[in-house]
């Protein structure tokens, strides 16, 4: 076993190190991928879509817009577009239109935020 205190150890651990970085610093985990995957594959079964997946849409192609990873949502998205026959220029003009004529998403109740004082005491 190699002495961790040992000169050419600790050299060959640090430069295998920064090449690691240096390599994985090219992509990265965007980390609500998971999440928005889920969003994705709702709009990419949508064949008419509605305001919300227009909004939806929008934004997400905001979020990763150049965002070094996550190529699979940014080409998933470029499909849905494709699919729904725009390109960013009018989703941006329908979704300016959606917002200016009084749209509010509702609250995802995954996203619900609460405390414990929001729940009544179950003991009796």
């Amino acid at each position: 076993m190699p002495n961790s205190a040992d000169p050419s150890t600790t050299a060959s651990t640090a430069a295998s190190t920064t090449a690691s970085t240096a390599a994985g610093s090219a992509r990265q985990s965007h980390p609500l991928h998971a999440l928005d995957r889920d969003v994705v594959d709702r709009l990419l079964a949508a064949e008419t879509p509605a305001d919300a997946d227009l909004i939806d849409a929008a934004r997400l192609l905001m979020r990763y817009q150049g965002f070094p990873g996550a190529d699979d949502l940014q080409d998933d998205l470029e499909r849905v577009l494709r699919l729904w026959g725009l390109d960013r220029e009018a989703l941006h003009l329908r979704t300016r239109a959606v917002w200016a004529a009084g749209f509010r998403p509702a609250p995802a109740a995954a996203e619900a935020v609460g405390s414990s004082f929001d729940t009544t005491d179950q003991e009796t």
